[in-house]
C-alpha cells in the first residue's frame, strides 16, 4: 500500500494538538483534558493537562471488559528453568489486583515510590502494573545490579516498599538477589519500610523478621484493590539511567502521554493488530521492557511474551526461533547485539530453518546501531523485513522509524529511516546552525517533544535542563551524532563523543565499524578513537570473529585494515585492528566504547555498574597495551 507516513508526519508537526487528541481516543479517560498540550512553562511541556485516567485500568480492566477476558495476555517463557506459563487478561487482572492489595496493606498510596528489583518473571510485570493500579510510582532496577548502585537508587527514589525475589538465573548459574538487597539497604540512608520477597524454587532465602514478607503468603491473605485515578501528568514510573557525574538520572514518565504514545506506536510504528502475539526480547529493567514487554502490548490488546533467557546458550542460538514458532509471534523486537551473537554462533542460519516461522512477518532492531551486514544476514535468513529504529530511555519510544503501520518505506541499510510522527528532527553544528544533507552534526529535536517523552528528571528539573536542553536552547539534545540524507533518511553514526578528529578530519566511528563488519569472518566489531600525539586521535578497531573462522586472526586484522583504507581512505589513519574473544557490554547489550576509550588513553575510569562481565575490561587493556596503548585498569 502507499505510505501514509509523510502526511502523518506533516500533520503531527503542523497540528500537534489535533493529531495527538485523535490518537488519545484509543485510551479510556475518567476525565478529558483541559489542554492537549500545556505550553505555559517552557521548556517543561505537559501533555493532556487536566485529564484523569489509570494506566493499569487501560492495560487490563478495559481489555477484560471489552471482550478480551479469555485472550492470553502474557506468556512467560523461561528456558533457564524449563517453564512456560500463560495468563489470560482476566487472570492477569486478578493477580495484579491482589498484588495491589498487598501493596495497599503495607501502606502504599498514590504518589508513593515502590522499588522493583526482580528477574524476568511474570511477577515483575505484575509488580509494575500493581503500582500503576494504585497510582504509586514504580522504579525498576535491573536484577542483579550491584549493591552500591542499588543503594543510590533507593536514596534517590526513597521507596516505601521494595519488591524483590530470592534469585535470578543466568545460563549456568543462580544469582542470589537477597544478599545484594540487604547490603544495599544497609548502605542506603533512605530505609524502605518493608520488602516483599518472591521465593523461587531454585534458591530460597532467609527473611528478616518484621521487614521482609513472603510474596505468596501476603498475596494469599490480600483483598483485590481497585484502580486509583491519577492526573495524566502524574508520574507513572522513574527509570534510572547512567549519568556523567556518577549519580544516575531518574527519568520520569507520565501516565497520560505515555499511554497515548505507546498505544499509537503499536499500530502505526510496528503494524500489529490487537489479538496478535508480540515478542520483545529485552528486560523489564530497561526502557524497552517497560514500553514493549509490559505497557504498550497490553494497552493495545496484544499477547506479549516475557522471556527469561539469552539469545545464545539457552540452549543454543536458535532459542528465539523456537519461541516465535511455539507461540505464534508475528513480530519481534530485540537489540542488534543479540543478532550479532546469533550470527556468530550460527553463521549459516541452520537453526532458523528448524522452526516454522510462517506467521512471523517483521523483525525490529533498536538499542545500538544496526550495522548493515547484520541486517542483511537477518533479511537473507528470515526472509522478512528487518526494521532498524532509533530511540532512547528519555524518549520512551521511537525517534526515527520505518512506520510499518503507515505503509513501509524503502529500507536503506544503516538508517532507521525517517523521524517518527511527532519528532521535528534537525542536524545542528556547534553554533546551532542546520547542517546540509550528508553533513554530520548533533542530532537534535525541536521542542516540544511528543507525548511519551520524559517531562523531567526525578526531583531534578535543573539537571534535566542542563543535561538535555541547555546546549541547544529550544531543542532536545539526543547526544547522538549523524546526518540526514537528501531523501530525509536519518543516519545515526555514533554518540557525539564517538565522533573522532583525525588530523582535523571529523570521522564517524560508526562508518568505520560498518566497513569492518562487512568482512566475511567478522561477527561483531567496535571502533574507538584513541589519543595520538601527532594526529590528535586515531581509530582503533576490535574484531570478534565468527565461530569456526578459517583465516588466521592476524590475517583477518590485516585484511580489515586494508578494507578501511580502500573504502574510507588513508584519511582515516586506520592501522590497528585487534582480534578479541568478546567485547565489553552492558547487560542490555550496549558496547562500552567510552570505557574502552578511557583505557586506551590511560585515563582514570569507573567500571560501569551495568557491565555484563568486568573481567573483559582487563582483557581489552592487555590487548591495547600490546598494541602500544593503555595501562592496567584500576
Amino acid at each position: 500500500m502507499a505510505s501514509r507516513y509523510a502526511e502523518a508526519h506533516r500533520r503531527s508537526l503542523m497540528d500537534r494538538e489535533g493529531f495527538w487528541a485523535e490518537a488519545a481516543q484509543a485510551i479510556d479517560w475518567e476525565k478529558r483534558w483541559d489542554a492537549v498540550l500545556d505550553t505555559s512553562r517552557p521548556p517543561f511541556y505537559r501533555w493532556f493537562k487536566g485529564a484523569r485516567l489509570n494506566t493499569c485500568f487501560n492495560a487490563l480492566d478495559r481489555q477484560v471488559d471489552g471482550g478480551r477476558a479469555e485472550q492470553t495476555a502474557l506468556i512467560y517463557d523461561s528456558p533457564v528453568t524449563g517453564t512456560v506459563r500463560k495468563f489470560t487478561y482476566r487472570q492477569l487482572r486478578d493477580q495484579v489486583a491482589l498484588l495491589a492489595g498487598v501493596l495497599r496493606m503495607h501502606g502504599v498510596r498514590k504518589g508513593d515510590r515502590v522499588l522493583i528489583y526482580m528477574p524476568m518473571v511474570p511477577e515483575a510485570a505484575m509488580a509494575m502494573l500493581a503500582c500503576a493500579r494504585l497510582g504509586a510510582i514504580h522504579s525498576v532496577v535491573f536484577g542483579g545490579f550491584a549493591a552500591p548502585e542499588l543503594a543510590t537508587r533507593i536514596d534517590d527514589a526513597k521507596p516505601r516498599l521494595v519488591l524483590s525475589a530470592s534469585c535470578g538465573i543466568e545460563i549456568n548459574r543462580v544469582v542470589p538477589y537477597k544478599p545484594l538487597l540487604d547490603q544495599a539497604i544497609a548502605l542506603a540512608e533512605a530505609k524502605p519500610e518493608a520488602c516483599l520477597i518472591l521465593q523461587r524454587d531454585q534458591l530460597k532465602c532467609e527473611l528478616i523478621r518484621d521487614r521482609d514478607f513472603d510474596w505468596d503468603e501476603e498475596v494469599a491473605k490480600a483483598s483485590p484493590a481497585a484502580c486509583v485515578t491519577v492526573e495524566a501528568t502524574d508520574p507513572l514510573y522513574i527509570l534510572y539511567t547512567s549519568g556523567t557525574t556518577g549519580m544516575p538520572k531518574g527519568i520520569v514518565r507520565d501516565n497520560g502521554g505515555h499511554a497515548v504514545a505507546l498505544a499509537w506506536s503499536m499500530k502505526n510504528v510496528y503494524g500489529i493488530e490487537p489479538g496478535e502475539t508480540w515478542f520483545t526480547a529485552s528486560d523489564v529493567g530497561w526502557v524497552v521492557g517497560h514500553s514493549y514487554i509490559v505497557y504498550a502490548p497490553l494497552l493495545y490488546g496484544l499477547t506479549t511474551i516475557l522471556f527469561e533467557g539469552k539469545p545464545v546458550g539457552t540452549p543454543d542460538a536458535g532459542t528465539f526461533w523456537r519461541v516465535i514458532a511455539q507461540h505464534g509471534a508475528v513480530a519481534m523486537f530485540t537489540a542488534p547485539t543479540a543478532f550479532r551473537a546469533i550470527k556468530r554462533e550460527d553463521p549459516d542460519g541452520a537453526l532458523i530453518r528448524r522452526h516454522d516461522l510462517s506467521k512471523f512477518r517483521t523483525l525490529f532492531l533498536a538499542g545500538e546501531r544496526a550495522d548493515p551486514p547484520t541486517v542483511e544476514w537477518a533479511e537473507n535468513h528470515l526472509k522478512v523485513p528487518v526494521i532498524d529504529h532509533w530511540w532512547q530511555t528519555e524518549t520512551g519510544w521511537a525517534i526515527a522509524a520505518n512506520c510499518v503501520g503507515l505503509g513501509q518505506l524503502p529500507v536503506k541499510h544503516g538508517s532507521p529511516t525517517k523521524p517518527a510522527p511527532g519528532y521535528d528532527l534537525r542536524v545542528l553544528d556547534p553554533a546551532a546552525k542546520e547542517m546540509k544533507p550528508g553533513e554530520i552534526g548533533a542530532l537534535c529535536v525541536k521542542l516540544p517533544m511528543p507525548p511519551g517523552f520524559a517531562p523531567t528528571l526525578w526531583n531534578a528539573d535543573d539537571r534535566f535542563v542542563q543535561s538535555y536542553l541547555a546546549d541547544y536552547p529550544g531543542y532536545y539534545l539526543t547526544a547522538d551524532a549523524g546526518y540526514l540524507d537528501a531523501d530525509g533518511y536519518v543516519f545515526v553514526m555514533a554518540r557525539t563523543d564517538d565522533i573522532i578528529n583525525v588530523a582535523g578530519h571529523r570521522l564517524s566511528t560508526g562508518a568505520i565499524e560498518e566497513v569492518l563488519a562487512a568482512h566475511p569472518e567478522v561477527a561483531e566489531c567496535a571502533v574507538i578513537g584513541a589519543g595520538d600525539a601527532l594526529k590528535g586521535q586515531v581509530p582503533v578497531g576490535f574484531l570478534v570473529l565468527k565461530a569456526g573462522a578459517k583465516t588466521a586472526p592476524k590475517d583477518i586484522a590485516a585484511e580489515a585494515v586494508g578494507l578501511v583504507r580502500e573504502r574510507i581512505g588513508p584519511v582515516a589513519s586506520f592501522k590497528t585492528a585487534i582480534v578479541v574473544e568478546r567485547l565489553p557490554k552492558t547487560r542490555s547489550g550496549k558496547i562500552l566504547r567510552g570505557t574502552m576509550r578511557h583505557i586506551a588513553d590511560g585515563d582514570d575510569y569507573k567500571i560501569p555498574a551495568t557491565i555484563d562481565d568486568p573481567a573483559i575490561l582487563g582483557e581489552i587493556a592487555a590487548h591495547l597495551k600490546d598494541a602500544g596503548y593503555a595501562r592496567e585498569p584500576r
